[in-house]
């Protein structure tokens, strides 16, 4: 399993396609060899392809937007080629039942596209917050999903801060998600629900590493969405650090 670094974190230096680059080199400095692109400015694949190969990286998954994902696939498909990159994220998702929507509305509104991507080589993956672990007719809303899709169609970079938040277990959801979580997010919580740097909070990832390389994992990436005002990139360097020193890379 490899380690990278998820931009989300770097939003706020990503702003114009000047400041991405400066952050890709920032990162690749620290030591990251592969990354997700996500919360950017615009930018033109084969700038970005460019950008990605001057600074020795890989964008292994991106978050992209859902609505480029379900009305745009095949302008997805071209830009994720140029990136030489196989995930397609959806970043964020929710149903509203006070609207009379049901889980169903992932699969009404990703299932085609879904099929798309996997008919070009890509695979749609699903990330993860709190809210699915709220429970819809007796299951888990990511349970709903995870039926919902062949495992062919849907996977789920599964977020570890989030599962632990919304009380479960992540060792297990990657377990339970066998075969379909080849990306996750790295995310550490602390006592009082703050995220934190890899190592310095309280999840158990000696038991998320160990099931994560069982269930196929090919990345983990680094992300802390808040910082509590402390410098992102020196957060993702601790993050590195602590991950290197675990015999990761």
């Amino acid at each position: 399993m490899r380690i990278g670094a998820q931009f989300y974190t770097l939003r706020d230096f990503c702003k114009t396609t000047d400041e991405l680059a400066e952050s890709l080199k920032k990162v690749a400095d620290i030591g990251y060899e592969y990354v997700q692109i996500s919360g950017t400015c615009e930018y033109d694949a084969d700038w970005l392809k460019g950008e990605l190969n001057k600074n020795g990286l890989s964008c292994v998954i991106t978050h992209t937007p859902p609505v480029k994902i379900t009305e745009e696939t095949k302008s997805v498909v071209q830009v994720h080629s140029v990136l030489g990159c196989d995930y397609v994220g959806i970043g964020h998702f929710a149903f509203s039942v006070e609207k009379g929507e049901t889980p169903d509305l992932l699969a009404q509104k990703f299932m085609s596209a879904a099929k798309v991507l996997k008919e070009n080589g890509k695979y749609l993956m699903y990330h993860n917050h709190a809210h699915e672990f709220a429970r819809y007719e007796n299951k888990t809303i990511l349970a709903h999903y995870e039926e919902m899709f062949p495992a062919d169609l849907l996977g789920f970079t599964l977020d570890t801060y989030w599962v632990q938040t919304a009380g479960a277990d992540p060792a297990f959801w990657i377990e339970k998600l066998s075969g379909r979580v080849p990306c996750i997010h790295l995310k550490d919580h602390t006592f009082d629900r703050k995220m934190a740097v890899i190592g310095e909070g309280n999840i158990n990832f000696d038991r998320v590493f160990g099931k994560a390389e069982k269930a196929g994992t090919k990345y983990m990436l680094v992300e802390q969405d808040e910082c509590y005002g402390e410098d992102p990139f020196e957060c993702l360097k601790r993050s590195y650090n602590n991950l290197k020193a675990m015999g990761f890379k």
